[in-house]
């Protein structure tokens, strides 16, 4: 039919135009940090300190820094996530597990930077005063605002994912029997780990491109993390922060270095969760 064959037509120049726009920004990152890519000095740009005054441009800690606040916000986000949906989908009661998704589909509105002035000025204090060291902005603080930031999408991923397993397998475990904790368990969870899984790499992708949490309250030290507790900076914030008026400079090339990094990282996430997925359908 006409209106078919249209929205055939308009779904795939959507997905065309998407990705020639991710191609055409990596291939104008690659451009800009060529004159770092072609003079050998990647190994030292990726693992070297960010000491400006010595003409040392490395990114090295700011890696770091983002994996540690990423993995911790990802850790933490993960579980609560899974629990919520849960109990949205199958373990709380009706009307309180409706009232809880229409509160987390409020929370994927509120802005970043109302996350951040909440980790400023509740989290940080907290952990300053809980641990009794440094100014209490860190990995830790970052970690767990960024992992609330994060949440409500996973949530509502996760969700989705439980509600598509067909109703009769859920009617089949409670006609046995079965309690919600078996249905989750054993029906739900097995049949919407692709849901899961898209959520774990959206959720992953968020955590390591988010700036503003990671700019307030990370801390923002050049120098490598080694605690949760020490602040960090990362990549994001680099770029943020990161001001050249040189654009010839090696300071402002690295810091498309930064951006290509940061696509490395995501196109990682996503290769490890498809190579989780071909695993799972390839077990007995």
């Amino acid at each position: 039919m006409p209106s078919e064959r249209w929205m055939h037509g308009a779904l795939a120049a959507a997905a065309f135009l998407s990705a020639t726009a991710a191609v055409t920004i990596f291939i104008i990152m690659a451009a800009l940090g060529w004159p770092i890519l072609r003079d050998g000095h990647l190994l030292q740009v990726l693992t070297g300190p960010w000491l400006p005054l010595r003409h040392q441009y490395g990114i090295g800690a700011m890696i770091l820094g983002t994996l540690w606040v990423a993995g911790l916000a990802l850790g933490l986000a993960v579980p609560i996530s899974l629990g919520c949906a849960a109990f949205i989908q199958t373990t709380g009661p009706r009307g309180l597990g409706g009232l809880l998704k229409h509160l987390v589909q409020l929370m994927t509105g509120i802005p970043t930077v109302v996350y951040g002035f909440v980790g400023i000025f509740l989290l940080v204090p907290l952990v300053r005063d809980v641990f009794g060291r440094g100014s209490g902005l860190s990995i830790l603080a970052a970690g767990v605002m960024l992992g609330l930031l994060i949440a409500p999408t996973l949530i509502l991923f996760f969700v989705e994912g439980l509600a598509a397993v067909p109703r009769a397998h859920r009617l089949a475990v409670s006609a046995l029997g079965g309690t919600p904790v078996q249905q989750l368990v054993y029906v739900l969870l097995p049949q919407a780990w692709r849901a899961i899984l898209a959520g774990l790499v959206l959720g992953f992708g968020r955590a390591v491109g988010d700036t503003m949490i990671a700019l307030m309250i990370a801390g923002n030290s050049v120098a490598p993390p080694a605690s949760i507790l020490d602040p960090a900076r990362t990549l994001t914030a680099h770029i943020a922060l990161i001001v050249a008026a040189d654009f010839d400079s090696p300071e402002f090339r690295t810091l498309f270095v930064c951006g290509l990094t940061l696509y490395a990282l995501t196109s990682l996430g996503v290769v490890a969760m498809r190579r989780l997925a071909t695993k799972h359908l390839e077990a007995p």
